[in-house]
């Protein structure tokens, strides 16, 4: 860590910066946020373009008044730039809100400073309203690779004390206060903005706009771009000039990049906490301060990562009884120090972070000590790329993993490993982190790893391994196997047939599960019983764990999913004449609901295409048909679309939902006698207000072998029961 000398001196050569600037403005606080985040880490560069769905995705969290990227981990190819200068130079990206304050910009704030080894204005569309849904012109943003003049660094470090200090570190606090004064001088201190410092430090950059954050994207042409670290976020802040792109996430600190969901309820105590080390927020977010805090004890007073985390947010209550009596010492003069410094309320930070002097990459999710922001993180590990994730909703993250499987058959659209941050625990300290050094000369990662806050390392097993996804696995197994198989089908019951799969998995390898799956699939073809017994066995072996041998359960599920979704799709369509019991509709039939035939008895929802909510969405057409008369419900394809189960009102009584992939929000809320049945994950703000009836939930993030039921009898409605049912 700096010591308190150097710290002291970084701080008061700051003071200058501030002399001039006025105080705080408070402006009237907006509505509590709602905000989408999402970002993952790959150990190879990939395209911009993948974070362009799980941004889509997530409209429901954004309103089209900001959004925001971040990328880090670039290649020095698609910037028109050396390695050399990528790795060495300052990345300074300026955007331009009035085009021909350039000059000016150039003249007082960047030639007198720096050697500029490569500049441009960076490509975007010609015509912003080319672009769908894009209202306000975003700001022309130039890229300058720079360097400090030496005659300026060496007069910066004599004025300012810092001679004990690294050169290079040195360099990086003038870049940090010379965007300090453009930005004063060109956005804070003006009525009129003119340009501000997006982004200045080591291969990384940040692009934000008016509007949705996949609009920079698309605006700015980055469909192509690769990055190893990518971040968005979809909403304006919750304080601050939330019109403006100046307003929108990331914030920056130095090497770093921000976003996050929520509300600070003690913003101006923070802000504060703040002035008095001589940093005054400009553009006046709370998101703004969270990244001066961060950058605050990373670059100045250089606390360990896990120090930061513990200054963000502090571990209480029984998690700090729990933690060994030398770090509770520690702990404590952290909080001691910096309690009036923390964020409080309810929020979760995504950080894109590069050191340079350690040539780390590290993406970072940091969730309140409460945990009132939802939150999931993910693990990929396959075929010699790996990839960590962190959303605000798993739905996102099962999109990034969709986009990129599309276009390189080395990721699954499946994760290895889901899981949840417990805020400020004792255990995994509420953070996890994904970290790899980048190797110069293939531009690729090594030593990907994923720790939590306390530098346990989380893994996928490592004796597991995945299909290979390139190759068509349906070859037929020998005549006994296709035999025994046949057998099967037509004697035993679904349950049974399960556990024919579920016992002879583990000796299967993945061609053999591959025709045994599609086998299912054509026999459920026939209609009917067939179809039905094949649903229910398919459905059992996506909900339950048991011995996968060799392969990885991922690749597995991806297998399962797949001749399941071939079951559904098969079903006769709501448009046409049949005496099956299962009838099929989508997005595209929508308009032809219509009541059940004599032999129909459940309707299968294709909601892929379906908005998230609204009077059009996937929700709304089962409490359409259930007026209609429908009572069984089989919906798949989901993509975070919300509210599954509401809204049919009391008396539901022998309705039954299944639901298959992405659920959103809300599901559940408010039931009244319905079941229903999620088969994988469920999100944030399930089952509020529940009245009566039963919801269960297979969950791939639960412990091995449970799911989780939760049951109201009409006749004990204010009561609830939780149960954990063996699997």
């Amino acid at each position: 860590m700096n010591d308190s000398a150097s710290a002291q001196k970084i701080l008061a050569s700051r003071r200058r910066l501030i002399d001039q600037a006025s105080r705080t403005t408070r402006y009237k606080a907006e509505e509590e946020g709602g905000c989408g985040v999402t970002g993952f880490a790959s150990s190879i560069p990939v395209a911009g373009k993948h974070i362009f769905e799980p941004s889509v995705q997530m409209h429901n969290r954004g309103n089209g008044k900001g959004g925001g990227i971040a990328a880090a981990g670039l290649c020095a190819d698609d910037l028109g730039v050396s390695r050399e200068i990528l790795d060495d130079d300052y990345l300074l990206q300026i955007a331009f809100l009035d085009p021909a304050a350039r000059e000016q910009v150039e003249r007082e704030c960047v030639l007198p400073f720096f050697k500029i080894d490569s500049s441009g204005k960076i490509p975007a569309v010609d015509d912003y309203r080319d672009i769908e849904g894009l209202e306000t012109r975003p700001p022309d943003v130039w890229r300058y690779f720079v360097r400090v003049q030496e005659n300026v660094l060496k007069d910066f470090i004599a004025r300012s004390g810092l001679q004990a200090m690294a050169q290079r570190k040195a360099e990086d606090e003038f870049v940090y206060q010379n965007s300090y004064r453009l930005n004063q001088q060109f956005y804070a201190s003006l009525g009129e903005k003119k340009a501000f410092v997006l982004s200045h430090g080591r291969d990384m950059l940040v692009l934000k706009i008016v509007g949705y954050a996949e609009k920079v994207a698309q605006y700015y042409q980055l469909e192509n771009f690769k990055a190893h670290i990518w971040i968005a976020h979809q909403r304006y802040p919750t304080k601050g000039r939330v019109w403006h792109p100046g307003g929108a996430h990331p914030f920056i600190g130095m090497h770093e990049a921000l976003v996050h969901n929520g509300d600070f309820a003690n913003y101006h105590s923070v802000s504060e906490y703040l002035r008095q080390r001589n940093i005054v927020p400009q553009f006046l977010t709370d998101t703004e301060v969270s990244v001066l805090l961060f950058d605050l004890w990373n670059r100045v007073y250089e606390y360990p990562l896990e120090y930061i985390i513990e200054a963000l947010a502090p571990t209480g209550e029984m998690d700090f009884d729990c933690l060994p009596l030398e770090k509770q010492k520690i702990y404590r003069a952290i909080q001691a120090s910096h309690i009036h410094g923390s964020p409080d309320g309810p929020w979760f930070f995504i950080i894109a972070r590069h050191d340079p002097y350690t040539r780390r990459y590290q993406l970072i999710g940091i969730t309140d000590t409460s945990m009132l922001r939802p939150q999931v993180f993910a693990l990929q590990e396959a075929d010699g790329v790996q990839i960590g994730l962190v959303c605000s909703e798993k739905q996102a993250i099962d999109a990034t993993l969709h986009s990129l499987s599309q276009e390189d058959k080395r990721f699954s659209p499946i994760a290895d490993k889901y899981w949840n941050a417990r805020g400020g625990s004792h255990t995994d300290g509420g953070s996890f982190l994904f970290e790899f050094t980048k190797d110069s000369s293939a531009s690729a990662a090594a030593d990907f790893t994923c720790t939590d806050k306390f530098g346990k390392v989380i893994s996928t097993p490592k004796d597991k391994l995945p299909a290979d996804r390139t190759i068509e696995l349906f070859s037929t197994p020998a005549a006994n196997a296709v035999s025994e198989m046949e057998k099967a089908l037509e004697e035993k019951t679904a349950w049974q047939l399960f556990q024919f799969i579920r016992d002879n998995l583990a000796r299967w390898d993945f061609n053999t599960l591959s025709w045994y799956c599609r086998k299912i699939a054509a026999y459920g073809a026939a209609g009917n019983d067939c179809r039905k017994k094949a649903i229910e066995a398919l459905t059992l072996l996506i909900d339950f764990r048991y011995d996968t041998g060799a392969k990885k359960r991922s690749s597995v599920l991806e297998i399962l999913h797949r001749s399941l979704y071939e079951l559904f799709a098969g079903a006769p369509k709501i448009t046409a004449r049949t005496t099956e019991r299962f009838v099929w509709i989508d997005w595209q039939t929508r308009a032809k609901l219509r009541s059940p035939k004599k032999t129909e008895t459940t309707l299968i929802i294709y909601a892929r295409e379906f908005p998230p909510e609204g009077d059009e969405c996937d929700a709304r057409l089962i409490c359409a048909a259930f007026e209609l008369g429908w009572k069984r419900f089989m919906v798949y394809g989901l993509r975070g679309q919300r509210f599954q189960g509401c809204g049919l009102g009391p008396d539901t009584d022998g309705v039954r939902i299944d639901v298959y992939d992405s659920s959103g929000d809300y599901l559940a809320s408010g039931i009244d006698g319905l079941e229903i049945f999620v088969h994988g994950n469920a999100q944030d703000q399930l089952g509020q207000i529940l009245k009566a009836g039963k919801l269960v939930i297979f969950s791939t993030a639960q412990r091995a072998g449970t799911c989780m039921s939760w049951e109201t009898p009409r006749a004990a409605r204010s009561s609830m029961r939780w149960a954990v049912r063996g699997s």
